[in-house]
């Protein structure tokens, strides 16, 4: 029963310590939550989500409150003469305002605010897709490296059967001694090449695990996924995937809510035209107490002083008020303001077709890679095929007698570039393909 338990929780430990194999999704998931530059932006929006609540609140009426003491001492002047004027003094008021009119400022503020909110969650969600193609792009070049390894790990093993074969030849005395050697120089360098293969692997999970921003990449690794070997064309024309992209692309969304806030931003500069109505209304009261004496008066009339309280309520007040304030002349400026706001809203237009053209060169480029790329994977294919039946040859024509080791090697390294250019043509389809679908709308996934 104890040897059971041990091997129960040796079987547990095996499982719990497994290296996990990160899928694409769980791949783009991870980058764009912890991308230090998404982290950057989504504080910028932070910020222009407290500027719309800023504006929202500028509805509301300004209040505050005022309580003051003041002490003086010394003589005051009385007609030609003066007077002793020790005096403490208490005052305390609130007040409040409200604008009542300025031709919609806040409205017209509030509103534009609310395109540069737009704006932002827009250029977050921009800088999530470049990173998703990044990550997808390096994604693929793992798997193309880890194809290749298997690719190499079937050259070696097949070097390694050709030296076996050699040396028992040429222990029997039926080939001579170089063709042993040759064997033995080909299986090392197919070594070699495997070991390359293996670095290239680690190299671009490395540069993977950057991408994500891990802290641990040492032990990091991707899902095997088996990429099948009969591809498609794709049939999405041009004019489709652009339509989607422009209606879709955050990039393109970003850059017409800007156009929006630049007009906006133009409506809140010409409200400097029109005239500002503010009320206001207040409440207050003051104490007042002769410090050198409990009376107020003259030497012929004195009044008792009173307390603090009584004062505070006979001189209890309210006020009320609307101000209006016109502007008349301030050398031109507020025009000169509208200019400004006007050439901003032509940038802001600017700037949609340049954000239009670069999508749309993309768009156009992803095509032509995908279009050019399918070529070269059947050109590839037919070559892969061709070497194969080339290196049969070979090997049946060495295994008779007929043919040299020199024209079985050169015939299995041609095999060997031709799967690797199978495999490079096929993971550049693939990678094109999926940059095409993307602005087509279609999410990244394998």
């Amino acid at each position: 029963m104890k040897k059971v338990l041990m091997i129960i929780l040796g079987l547990s430990g095996l499982g719990l310590s497994a290296q996990k194999k990160w899928s694409l999704r769980e791949c783009v998931d991870y980058a764009v939550e912890h991308n230090l530059q998404v982290i950057q932006n989504q504080y910028s929006k932070q910020i222009q989500d407290v500027n719309l609540k800023i504006a929202q609140k500028n509805y509301l009426p300004s209040v505050s409150a005022n309580f003051g003491n003041n002490v003086s001492f010394g003589q005051a002047s009385l007609g030609t003469g003066s007077i002793r004027n020790d005096v403490f003094r208490n005052n305390a008021n609130i007040s409040a305002d409200i604008l009542v009119y300025n031709n919609g400022r806040l409205e017209k503020t509030t509103r534009k605010t609310q395109f540069d909110v737009e704006a932002s969650q827009y250029d977050i969600e921009t800088i999530k897709n470049d990173i998703s193609l990044q990550i997808a792009q390096q994604y693929l070049t793992t798997l193309l490296n880890k194809e290749i390894v298997k690719i190499s790990q079937s050259a070696t093993e097949n070097a390694k059967k050709q030296f076996d074969r050699a040396k028992i030849t040429t222990e029997v005395g039926t080939t001579a001694q170089t063709i042993v050697a040759e064997a033995e120089a080909a299986w090392a360098r197919e070594k070699q090449n495997l070991k390359t293969a293996e670095i290239n692997v680690g190299r671009s999970l490395f540069a993977l695990a950057q991408l994500l921003q891990l802290q641990d990449y040492k032990d990091f690794d991707v899902e095997n996924v088996q990429i099948g070997d009969q591809l498609t064309p794709q049939l999405i024309s041009v004019d489709e995937v652009l339509n989607t992209a422009y209606e879709n692309q955050p990039q393109i969304k970003a850059a017409e809510s800007r156009i929006k806030s630049a007009i906006a931003q133009t409506e809140v500069t010409r409200t400097a035209f029109w005239p500002t109505v503010t009320a206001s209304i207040g409440i207050g009261s003051f104490y007042n107490n002769l410090l050198n004496t409990n009376n107020v008066g003259s030497q012929l009339f004195y009044v008792n002083e009173k307390t603090i309280f009584n004062q505070y309520k006979d001189n209890f007040g309210q006020q009320g008020g609307i101000s209006v304030n016109i502007p008349i002349f301030n050398k031109g400026i507020t025009k000169l303001q509208v200019e400004q706001s006007k050439v901003n809203e032509s940038i802001a237009k600017n700037s949609l077709d340049q954000q239009k053209q670069v999508v749309k060169q993309n768009v156009q480029k992803a095509q032509f890679d995908v279009d050019a790329n399918y070529e070269v994977y059947l050109a590839a294919k037919e070559a892969e095929k061709s070497t194969k039946l080339a290196m049969d040859f070979a090997d049946k024509s060495y295994a008779a007698g007929r043919g040299t080791i020199y024209d079985l090697n050169i015939a299995r390294n041609n095999y060997a570039n031709a799967q690797g250019s199978v495999e490079q043509a096929k993971y550049n389809y693939l990678f094109s393909l999926k940059l095409l679908n993307f602005y087509a709308g279609i999410p990244l996934s394998l």
